[in-house]
């Protein structure tokens, strides 16, 4: 177990003894272990370097383990100081391996074919660890993992980066149960959404690159097609500003507790009418039957006091329940 921040397997099998026998000599420790007496004094020296072991005065010398939950405390700040010296000198040589070769002399160097599902996932991340200002993507089914548990690395960016992200989810993304409230939570979050027809699934690091998979219609992504700056590049850039443009914003509003207010539930249904989803779709994304759809559609025209969908849509915008 120690080994997962730097301890070798003879220092830990030493110290684990130490600590659960208190305080011991070499010769003890070499009896616990069944280890040869020179190992142990050499492990014991390289646990006292590491802070794990202190040597206690008197003769014949003696040990003690310091706190288990102390030393694993230090142990991981240092890996984690180590892995985050890390992250900035890879983001560093990122940025001089992109000046290396942004000026690509062939036409057939701006696209790169990233195969393997381990390499695409990775170069997903990647993308969104060298975005200096915004991540910009396409969203729809089919997914490869749950979609319910969300981007973990989007999650990270806006949080310690405060990277902008702005998404287009495909209409059908939302009928997957559970999956508007990740939405939600995203946007809670800081991301900006919007929902309308996407045509492919697409990530885009500033200005940089876009990674987009070379199917659209399987489960599996063995390839993509990662994009440098070109005119190609441009191009599936405007792409994306036009479906952000054409699509319809999702935001939610936090309401202060009135007749007015409508509940999570009714912010749900109310986000997916927005974006146009048939009623059947709603029933399977909320849970619901389709009966139970129609009567809150009904209520909230109540409510909102329109006589059609479209009025409620108006009072939907003027009210700012979505």
């Amino acid at each position: 177990m120690w080994d997962i921040v730097g301890i070798r397997e003879t220092e830990e099998r030493v110290y684990e003894t130490l600590a659960r026998r208190g305080h011991c000599d070499v010769g003890d420790l070499a009896e616990a272990t069944g280890l040869p007496r020179g190992r142990v004094s050499k492990a014991v020296t390289e646990l006292v370097d590491h802070g794990m072991v202190t040597r206690l005065s008197g003769r014949p010398t003696r040990f003690v383990a310091s706190p288990p939950d102390q030393v694993a405390g230090s142990l991981i700040a240092g890996m984690e100081q180590r892995l985050s010296q890390l992250r900035g000198h890879a983001r560093d040589l990122a940025e001089q391996h992109r000046r290396a070769t942004v000026s690509r002399d062939h036409p057939a160097d701006l696209v790169e074919i990233v195969e393997g599902g381990a390499n695409v996932a990775s170069t997903f991340r990647r993308l969104q660890q060298q975005a200096r200002r915004e991540v910009r993507g396409f969203d729809r089914p089919p997914y490869l993992t749950n979609p319910v548990e969300g981007n973990q690395e989007e999650t990270h960016q806006r949080a310690s980066r405060g990277i902008t992200y702005r998404v287009v989810y495909d209409r059908s993304a939302l009928t997957i149960p559970g999956r508007m409230a990740d939405i939600w939570a995203g946007i809670h979050a800081g991301e900006l959404a919007r929902v309308g027809d996407v045509p492919m699934k697409m990530v885009l690091c500033d200005d940089i690159a876009a990674l987009i998979p070379a199917s659209t219609t399987e489960y599996t992504a063995d390839a993509a097609y990662l994009i440098h700056p070109s005119s190609l590049l441009n191009a599936v850039s405007a792409l994306f500003e036009s479906a952000w443009d054409r699509g319809s914003p999702l935001n939610r509003v936090q309401h202060n507790e009135s007749d007015d207010a409508v509940s999570v539930d009714d912010v749900d249904l109310l986000g997916l009418l927005a974006a146009g989803t048939t009623d059947e779709a709603i029933a399977r994304s909320l849970g619901w039957s389709l009966r139970t759809v129609r009567r809150h559609v009904r209520r909230l025209m109540v409510q909102a006091g329109a006589q059609t969908r479209f009025q409620l849509g108006m009072e939907v915008i003027r009210r700012e329940w979505i």
